[in-house]
């Protein structure tokens, strides 16, 4: 199907309800039957048909069928949040003495359930670089179960080779996930390349308005039936109709913004990589990127998000560049409508410094303000560097 086909109706027999051209928001928590006998044969199904709305919801399902069509898969879970959709996949398909090995400079909440909570259950991980197929050949063992991925990761840009790790992981029949919240399905599809399970943080481009928190689980009909079956429904961790409704009008205009999204970066990037106040800028589609033509192989766009590092060893200018900005907000997560901004610097202090973020280095997000704009407001922060 068309991407517009998908985003505008699929899911969507607008005769069940009246027709109606938004769908409607199923704001209940039960659904009744007519007799114990319709009650008994549905009791069992709710995969299939809504019976308590932590397992089923119409609203819900109209959003599994897009997102399982945009990311080219079987089906799809929706969850409360991103991190959700990852702690539901991956324990899921790890137990007690598996070995799991995940991505350095992943997102935070990653590394933390990689790093902390999985060895409480048991499980040892492997952190690698996964810019180079021959790490995760090396660290591979007989007890591996899983591959955590994140391509490009959200601060560094860092990319996978997804079609190796995916072929490699493969052979030895290990499961992978990745988090692809940064690409969006517009941009990457990772299951396409071989990768087994795709989650989203759908708080960023999917919902697209800054006004919500889920996440999003893409996959095999067969993976995505055990993942309801166990964790889904014990864990927890749904979304509201309500927010699955503001996901659904988001999706509407996700092609329009992400295009537009890409062409402001693309204005923003050049104009930092020719500023003699920039080190070196990281976007996967800019030219001077390591693995441009990996990234051109396996993306067929690049979003909003990007990092550079300033030419300081000062950490005060880096926070002044920053305090100094006028049309970029300092806040964390991306995907809206507002340009934001994230330093480095933000994660030093006394007690604690990240060495793997360098301090000089700045993550920005280039939002649906026009690119003159945005451009003059890092023009004049740069002054102060």
């Amino acid at each position: 199907m068309d991407i517009s086909d998908i985003i505008n109706h699929l899911g969507e027999d607008r005769r069940d309800y009246y027709g109606a051209v938004a769908p409607p928001v199923m704001r209940t928590s039960n659904f009744c039957f007519a007799s114990v006998e319709d009650m008994r044969s549905n009791i069992n199904r709710e995969f299939e048909v809504p019976f308590y709305s932590r397992g089923n919801n119409p609203t819900v399902s109209i959003l599994r069928k897009k997102m399982a069509a945009l990311e080219k898969t079987e089906d799809a879970l929706i969850t409360a949040s991103g991190c959700a959709a990852i702690s539901t996949a991956v324990f899921g398909n790890l137990a007690a003495g598996d070995h799991a090995i995940c991505v350095t400079n992943c997102y935070s909440w990653t590394y933390t359930l990689f790093h902390d909570i999985l060895k409480k259950f048991g499980v040892n991980v492997s952190f690698i670089d996964g810019t180079r197929i021959e790490h995760f050949k090396n660290a591979i063992t007989p007890k591996t179960r899983l591959i955590m991925l994140e391509s490009p990761t959200s601060f560094m840009m860092e990319l996978q080779d997804l079609k190796a790790v995916a072929a490699l992981a493969k052979q030895h029949e290990i499961t992978t996930i990745i988090d692809n919240s940064y690409a969006t399905p517009l941009y990457q599809n990772p299951a396409e390349l071989g990768i087994d399970i795709v989650v989203h943080s759908a708080s960023k481009y999917l919902g697209g308005h800054s006004d919500l928190i889920a996440g999003v689980i893409c996959g095999t009909e067969k993976m995505i039936r055990k993942l309801f079956s166990q964790e889904y429904l014990a864990f927890g961790g749904i979304i509201t109709p309500d927010n699955a409704w503001l996901i659904l009008r988001g999706l509407r205009t996700l092609p329009v913004r992400m295009k537009q999204i890409s062409e402001t970066t693309q204005k923003i990037v050049c104009f930092l990589e020719d500023h003699p106040k920039i080190d070196k800028v990281l976007w996967p589609f800019a030219k001077s990127y390591p693995k441009y033509e990996l990234a051109r192989q396996q993306m067929k766009g690049a979003g909003g998000l990007f990092s550079f590092t300033l030419k300081t060893k000062e950490m005060e200018k880096v926070d002044m560049f920053c305090n100094k900005l006028r049309r970029f907000l300092l806040a964390c997560s991306w995907g809206g409508y507002e340009s934001l901004v994230f330093p480095g610097s933000v994660l030093y202090s006394s007690m604690n410094n990240n060495k793997a973020i360098p301090f000089n280095l700045i993550r920005m997000y280039a939002g649906l303000e026009e690119p003159a704009v945005l451009i003059q407001d890092i023009e004049q922060a740069l002054e102060y560097v």
